[in-house]
């Protein structure tokens, strides 16, 4: 059975760079960013965003991710309330995904998802190992400030820092060199993960 494992890290970190060398590794992956981005286009979480936040998160029904966060993460009520209106929801898509992935002819020498938010939600259990992505400070702020106020409102969400993700992972990865060097680093992890 191939392992499940966790990729995490902090705000610039290259998380998402990461998963995308995963993949080219031969590695399944997930995104749970992109499993969110998804719910957000369900009438279910759309609906309920509204009723909680008002329409302005949603201008023609269309849950505005920015406005959403800008609302939500201005108080630790309304982050725990958009928290526990997704975790629980991205927990079950990820889990699906995982069974779908062992039941394939072929199944992948390991299974990566993409969990920015892993020790914070609560769902490292869900996973044989954790990799946490870290990075040089400068080189994180760098990188958020290229993503605009998406990722300055995220920064503001309930976030562990790099070092303790780090210390609660299975495995490190400094990523502060070249793509090739990333790659490098995780192909090593693969091997010891299929291994």
């Amino acid at each position: 059975m191939p392992p499940f494992v966790a990729l995490t890290g902090g705000i610039g970190a290259g998380k998402s760079t990461a998963l995308a060398a995963f993949e080219r590794l031969g590695a399944a992956v997930i995104s749970t960013d992109a499993i969110v981005h998804e719910l957000y286009g369900t009438d279910a979480v759309r609906d309920a965003v509204v009723a909680r936040f008002g329409v302005d998160v949603a201008p023609g029904g269309i849950v505005d991710r920015g406005a959403l966060a800008a609302q939500a993460f201005a108080t630790d009520v309304g982050r725990a309330w958009l928290e526990q209106l997704l975790w629980p929801l991205v927990r079950v898509r990820v889990s699906a995904w995982h069974e779908q992935m062992l039941r394939t002819e072929l199944p992948p020498p390991v299974l990566v998802a993409e969990v920015p938010l892993l020790f914070e939600a609560g769902s490292e259990d869900m996973y044989d190992a954790t990799i946490a992505v870290i990075a040089d400070e400068q080189v994180r702020d760098s990188r958020a400030h290229e993503r605009g106020h998406r990722a300055l409102a995220e920064r503001d969400a309930r976030q562990l820092s790099q070092e303790e993700k780090a210390a609660r992972s299975s495995f490190v990865v400094v990523n502060d060199g070249s793509l090739q060097e990333l790659e490098q680093k995780l192909s090593a992890i693969l091997a010891i993960l299929a291994g």
